[in-house]
C-alpha cells in the first residue's frame, strides 16, 4: 500500500513534470504548453458536466422505474474520476481523463472494475446459508448482508 501512495504522489506527478517540460522543449514554447493545460481542463470539465448530467438523468430515470441504477452509479464515478484526472495539469492524465469519457471505453473500465469487486465480495440474503440464497434477485423486505472477503485469510 505504500509503494502505491509513493507512486500516486510522487512518481506521477514527476512524470506529468518531465512530459510536459518535454514538449515545451519540442515546441520551443512554454505558453503553448500552458495554453494546452488550461484548453484541456476546460474542455475536460466541460466534456465532464454534459455527459455527468446525461448520467444524472438515466440514473433519476431508472430510479423512477423502480430498478436500481447501478450501471449509471458506476458511470458517474468514472466520469467523476475522469473530471479530476483532466483538472489535474499533465499530459498522462489528461488522457486517462478523456479515455474514461469516451463510453466505449468506460465500458471497458466498468468490466474490469465489476469482476474485481465480485472476486471480492459475497453477498447473501436472509441471514446467509443455509436458509438465505447466496444469489439475487432479493425480496424488498429481506436483508442482505455483504461481507468483504480478504484474499489473505481465504
Amino acid at each position: 500500500m505504500l509503494l502505491k501512495l509513493i507512486i500516486l504522489f510522487t512518481v506521477i506527478p514527476l512524470t506529468e513534470l518531465y512530459l510536459l517540460m518535454w514538449l515545451a522543449q519540442v515546441t520551443d514554447s512554454a505558453a503553448l504548453v500552458f495554453l494546452l493545460v488550461v484548453l484541456t481542463g476546460v474542455v475536460g470539465a466541460s466534456l465532464a458536466r454534459w455527459q455527468g448530467a446525461g448520467t444524472l438523468r438515466r440514473l433519476n430515470r431508472e430510479l423512477n422505474q423502480g430498478r436500481m441504477p447501478h450501471d449509471a452509479l458506476l458511470d458517474g464515478l468514472l466520469i467523476f474520476v475522469a473530471g479530476a484526472f483532466l483538472l489535474t495539469p499533465g499530459i498522462l492524465t489528461d488522457a486517462f481523463g478523456f479515455a474514461l469519457l469516451i463510453p466505449p471505453l468506460r465500458t471497458v473500465v466498468k468490466r474490469l472494475l465489476i469482476h474485481r469487486f465480485k472476486s471480492r465480495f459475497e453477498v447473501m440474503s436472509g441471514g446467509g446459508p443455509p436458509g438465505g440464497r447466496r444469489d439475487p434477485p432479493f425480496d424488498r423486505d429481506e436483508i442482505i448482508e455483504a461481507r468483504l472477503i480478504d484474499p489473505k485469510n481465504d
